[in-house]
This record gives structure tokens, sequence and C-alpha cells, in this order.
């Protein structure tokens, strides 16, 4: 059975004395119904589900925003006193009665002992489009995405987690286990993280049967294209769907998606797919300090797709092909690289967007693939395979925005090593020097924890 570290939020979630109602924000197919089912299921709750595309009807009672008729009605919908101790009320696909978000305040507001969890795949369209007022602090969000890779070694290898959450930069990780943890994760970019993928490799072991899966949730997603475009939209907007996985990391240029369609229907076209969580924003940010979103520019961007499982299939990489690829190729030429790791660094308690650092100039341009805050400090994220030719952009970061700890995802085993350079002056040069945390892929996850070991060492080292 699939795990996900989602269920121990939820379980926090239920615990809390004065708990709001609980949205859970994501694309399809990522697991969020079957999540709040083995939740309810491993706590021994009852759970009042009702999935609210198959009652359309319900949006004119919600609308009346009158809890004792609200109440009666869904419990004559379940056959049960929905308020009965140790129940939970799972209002899924909630996007198809817009008017029950907003009477999610009244449940926070008058019935704040019965647990309400709402779920919604196309919730963004109904947020954008509201005509009522948000319950703003009466509601809490998560924005759950595919499985991760630790989610993904806990099905198929639980042994090698300890090498992940109990790794410390002190430590070295044993080279056997370095070795299974890359096979490991070269895997999971081929499988990714959508639960019916990885469900299959875990049961059956049969690549094949994956691939199939894959084509499957393509075409689910483009058949669902038509219930949030006008129809002489929906062919863009499969071009631009299959497009995605061939551009990531790169800078989007709407010509490069589409020479016979114009910029704006492009640019609308993938305004949608966002809003559906089929791909995410990473937006240049100048990185003149946090919070680094406040410092974007909306109109420069690169495109992450909700999963590099689904990005390997689009891409027409099967596995014989992904196995024959060397590490350079892997991390440097594939993208595959970077957007495994851009996937894991979403935040799921904020909405799914990144940034990374771009200096076009004639001669010296530079591009840092990610960049993130640890606290107040601004750190460059770099994806590559190389050594000293990749580190030029870094460098430039460094020299740019005063970073003094910038990191390196490749195929190595951990390290830290100290890079020193001659800055140019007025008056000549002066040396300067900056940190270079390099990490093997499979650690990304770990990166937040990382960075908060270094700065607290730093700063204990300064008192």
């Amino acid at each position: 059975m699939l795990q996900r570290i989602a269920e121990l939020y939820l379980h926090v979630w239920y615990r809390k004395e004065r708990r709001k109602p609980l949205v859970l924000r994501g694309a399809r197919q990522v697991g969020k119904s079957t999540l709040v089912r083995k939740f309810a299921q491993n706590h021994s709750l009852i759970l009042n589900e009702i999935n609210l595309e198959q009652h359309l009807y319900l949006d004119t009672i919600f609308k009346s925003l009158d809890m004792d008729d609200i109440i009666r009605e869904l419990d004559a919908l379940v056959g049960r006193n929905i308020n009965t101790p140790g129940s939970v009320l799972f209002l899924d696909e909630i996007q198809a009665t817009p008017h029950a978000i907003q009477a999610l305040r009244y449940f926070y507001e008058n019935r704040p002992d019965l647990p309400v969890i709402c779920a919604g795949s196309l919730l963004e369209f109904v947020l954008a489009d509201l005509h009522f007022s948000m319950p703003v602090g009466r509601i809490e969000y998560y924005h759950l995405g595919p499985m991760t890779f630790r989610e993904f070694l806990t099905a198929v290898e639980p042994g090698l987690i300890p090498h992940l959450s109990g790794f410390h930069m002190s430590q070295t990780i044993p080279v056997t286990a370095h070795q299974k943890l890359l096979k490991r994760q070269r895997e999971y970019l081929f499988v990714g993280g959508m639960p019916e993928a990885v469900n299959s490799f875990v049961e059956e072991n049969a690549l094949p049967e994956v691939t199939a899966i894959h084509r499957s949730i393509a075409e689910t997603y483009q058949d669902d294209f038509s219930k949030y475009t006008k129809q002489k939209d929906l062919v863009l907007l499969q071009k631009v769907f299959r497009q995605i996985p061939r551009i990531i990391g790169r800078k989007v240029k709407y010509s490069n998606i589409s020479k016979e369609d114009k910029s704006r229907e492009v640019k609308a076209a993938i305004d949608l797919l966002v809003k559906a969580r089929v791909c995410h924003q990473v937006f240049h940010s100048h990185c003149s300090g946090v919070p680094l979103m406040a410092d974007i520019n909306e109109n420069v961007y690169k495109l992450l797709f909700m999963d590099v499982g689904m990005v390997a299939y689009l891409s027409g990489l099967d596995w014989i092909a992904l196995q024959a690829l060397d590490g350079q190729a892997l991390v440097n030429e594939g993208r595959l690289a970077e957007q495994f790791v851009g996937q894991h660094l979403l935040n799921p308690f904020e909405p799914p967007r990144l940034t990374y650092w771009l200096r076009e100039e004639k001669s010296a341009n530079a591009e840092v693939d990610y960049v993130v805050a640890s606290g107040n400090q601004v750190v460059p994220v770099e994806v590559k395979a190389g050594k000293s030719g990749t580190l030029k952009s870094l460098q430039q970061i460094a020299v740019n925005k005063n970073a003094g700890l910038c990191v390196r995802f490749n195929l190595n085993p951990p390290n830290i090593q100290d890079v020193t350079y001659a800055v140019r002056t007025g008056t000549g040069s002066r040396p300067a020097s900056y940190m270079i945390l390099s990490l093997p892929l499979y650690l990304v996850e770990e990166l937040p924890r990382i960075l908060d070991e270094m700065r607290f060492h730093f700063v204990s080292k300064q008192y």
C-alpha cells in the first residue's frame, strides 16, 4: 500500500483544537481522494464522502449559507448524521459547486467540531472566477503533487530511507547505498510519481505497464481540456501540453512552442495549464533578497511539467533509452534532472511557483537553474554533472548577489568545497570566495534541512 507524507499532515490537522476546513489542491490523479480515504481508514474514522460533481443541485443549498439546511441535506445524502463523533466530512470535486467554498467559512464558525476536508482538481478556475468573498483565514490549503522520490523509495526499497532522513554533512553515505540510491532515482525518472504508475511498478515490476499508464493519464488530461476551454482552442491546448516536456529548462518563447499561433493565444493556453496544475512556472527573480517572489519578472519564466515520469513518456524516452544515457547526458542534456529537482523544491503549503536567475548580456550570459531561500539567505541551485566548467553561472550570481553558499546537484557523493576567485575593482582586483554544497540528486528533499543545519553551524561558530 502506497504511503504519502501528506497523511502525517492530515493527522496533525485533525488533532488541532481549533481546526479549519482543509482544502487539498492539486492536479487530477495525484491521489487526493485516495489520501483522504486512507487517512480515515488508518485512523478508524467514519468517512462521509460526497462527490459534488455527482450532486450539482447542492450548489443551491450551499448558496443559502444556512448551516442547518446544509447539514440536513448532507445527512440525508449519506444516510447518517455527519456530526457523529469520529466522523470526517469529505467534499470531493468541490469546484463543481462553487458556493460550497464560500460555505466553508460557516463550517468553521458554526460547526468547528466537524472535521471538513475538501478536494478539487480544477479549483484554480473557480477561484479565479469567484464573485463572492473567499473565507480568508477560515480555511487552510495543502498542495498535493505526485509522489516524491522518498515516497517512491518507501514503496520499493524502504531500507534505503535512513540514508536520506539520517544524512548529515559530517557523515558519508556508504558506497553501496549511494549506488542503490542512484539506481532507484533513475527508475523514478522513468516511473515518476503518479500513484497509479508507482503502484503498477511496485506490484508488477513491469516497465511496459508503466508506459501504458502514462499514456492513459496523458489521454485523460487531454480529454479534460474541454472542461476549461472552448472547442476551437482544444488543438492549441493539446499542442502546448505536448510541447512543454520538450522545453523544460529553457526560457519560454511562445514562437518555439507554436509558430502558427499568436503569442497571446499560446500564453493563454499556458495559463490554463498552469491553473489546472499540469505545469508550473519558474519565474526569473532579480534575487536582491527574500522573499524571492517579490522580485520576479512575470514575463520571463521557464516551465516545469507536473511529473518527471510524464515528461519522460511525452518526450518519447523509454526505459531502454533512459538506461543508455550516461550521467553527463542524463543531467545536462535530458532535462529530466532539472524537472526532478524542480518538482521536489515545491512547497506543499504554498502555490507551486519557483524562481531562477538569468542575466542576458551579449558577451556574458548567465543562468542558474533555481534559486531558493534559507532563512534570509538567497541560495542558488544548479543541476549539473560536470565540475569546473559548470561553475561560471554560480560565480556570477555569487559576485552579483553576494550569495555565500551555492548548491549543485549531480550524481556524486556529497561534499563541500570553497571556491576563491578574483573580483575586479577600480584599482585592480580583490579576492572573494563562496562555498559550493554538492549533493546527489536523491537528497533534494533533504535540502531545506541540510541548509538549516549549515546555517546553524555557521552562526554557532560566530558566537
